[in-house]
């Protein structure tokens, strides 16, 4: 029983939502996003509520009952919130300029990397070490954030490299005489 699926998910005052053919699209003062929903449950208006029910009692619909509910939240959260990523960069030369909707790192590289920003996030440079991404879509805000990172992970020696804000890197010891 999926205790996250049992609730049903509150429709705030000023964001109207709509299924149709399968399709969930949920429109707020920030936005519309739409989602896909899945054979594996069903998904209800009701009133100021959207709730999810699995179809079955099989394996697969019980798992898609808490992710579904979870999406929908998501969506619902980025019409009237939205959602920001924020990346902390550390290491001597390394620096970050955001200069329209590309976004300019020195890594350490020979070459500067250029990022082209994806239609619907925005990206700031608050600092040179510090990029804040923001917009409505918590999936391409994630993915956005993953790409910048993995052009350098934080290294467990110095702590160098590219890490989400509070993320926890663990130092090793260096070499001993």
């Amino acid at each position: 029983m999926s205790r996250i699926g049992k609730k049903p998910v509150a429709i705030p005052s000023g964001v109207t939502a709509a299924i149709d053919k399968g399709v969930l699209s949920v429109k707020g003062p920030k936005g519309t996003l739409t989602l896909g929903l899945s054979d594996l449950v069903q998904t209800s208006l009701e009133g100021d509520t959207i709730a999810v029910q699995p179809v079955g009692n099989t394996k697969a619909s019980r798992s898609h009952w808490g992710l579904q509910r979870t999406l929908v939240a998501n969506l619902i959260e980025g019409v009237t919130n939205g959602f920001t990523k924020v990346l902390e960069i550390k290491g001597v030369g390394y620096r970050a300029a955001s200069q329209g909707k590309t976004l300019k790192l020195q890594l350490g590289y020979s070459h500067d990397v250029d990022i082209a920003v994806p239609e619907g996030i925005d990206v700031k440079t608050p600092d040179n070490t510090t990029v804040e991404i923001s917009g409505i879509d918590k999936q391409k805000i994630g993915q956005l954030a993953a790409e910048i990172r993995r052009w350098r992970k934080p290294e467990p020696y110095k702590g160098k490299g590219i890490r989400y804000r509070g993320e926890f890197v663990f130092r090793k010891e260096g070499k001993k005489k």
